[in-house]
């Protein structure tokens, strides 16, 4: 009962570190003073509840426990937290401690997750079972997300050709502005990857502890990892203005064409992603 508790703890925390990653995310690239301090807010708690859990083991084995390699992943992943938080205070730089917190995150899930972990916590088949259920609903809220993204690119350039024919039916009162179509767009998109980014991170961490023949080049993982790449150099380029407002929401369309093709096609190409 106490190992699942404890299990059940540690789970939270990672969720709650997953959605600190993902406020991060967003004052990342739209430098949102309200999401960064809720980011770090999230991850302080995390702090707090790492600690609780290291001074738990420091009181059971009488040492600082980095004896083994999974207990020196965990401690590494409290230093990089620690670190990414006073650098926050201190130099008032979220961006590093964004990318702090990306390391740190894989860090603590391979800890958690780990084959030696599960094993002596007794609940590991729990555990193996949920972090499946984690990955595959941070995906399917991705892809949400991203259909989202889709819709408003759907209405932006729906909206931006009527506005270039000057043709005002008696619907055009209920469509968003341009302006509201773009940031919803962008909002989405925002949103989709870093939700995308843990889905994976999980995903390969769940493949590594409960399959024992599997590649990181399965075609669904490849897809994937081409998905966020793909958005990030929408984001990119449109930032940079070297992609026009009306390319950027034809590029989220054509960007959803690839997740469909990816969730169905890949889906059935995979080795291991017979479930979807």
């Amino acid at each position: 009962m106490v190992d699942l508790t404890m299990a059940r703890l540690q789970e939270l925390m990672l969720i709650l570190y997953a959605v600190s990653l993902i406020f991060y995310f967003v004052d990342f690239l739209n430098k949102d003073t309200r999401a960064q301090r809720i980011a770090f807010w999230l991850t302080a708690i995390v702090f707090v509840m790492q600690t609780g859990f290291l001074l738990q083991a420091i009181l059971e084995t009488k040492q600082l426990p980095v004896l083994s390699l999974y207990e020196g992943i965990y401690f590494f992943a409290w230093i990089l937290i620690a670190l990414s938080l006073g650098i926050q205070v201190v130099y008032r730089s979220s961006y590093a401690g964004f990318f702090l917190n990306v390391i740190a995150f894989c860090f603590m899930t391979i800890h958690i997750f780990a084959p030696t972990q599960l094993n002596e916590t007794g609940v590991g088949d729990s555990l193996v079972s949920e972090l499946l259920f984690i990955h595959i609903t941070f995906a399917i809220l991705s892809y949400a997300a991203f259909t989202m993204a889709f819709v408003f690119a759907i209405l932006y350039l729906l909206v931006y050709n009527l506005l270039k024919k000057k043709k005002w039916t008696s619907q055009f009162s209920r469509l968003p502005s341009l302006q509201h179509a773009m940031t919803g767009m962008k909002s989405s998109i925002y949103t989709g990857i870093p939700v995308l980014l843990v889905s994976l991170i999980l995903g390969i961490q769940w493949a590594y502890t409960a399959l024992s023949d599997w590649t990181v080049f399965d075609i669904k993982i490849v897809g994937s990892f081409l998905l966020l790449l793909v958005y990030s150099a929408l984001l990119f380029l449109n930032r940079s203005g070297k992609v026009k407002s009306t390319d950027f929401a034809w590029g989220t369309v054509i960007a959803f064409v690839l997740i469909i093709i990816n969730f169905f096609l890949g889906s059935k190409l995979s080795q291991f992603h017979f479930w979807l």
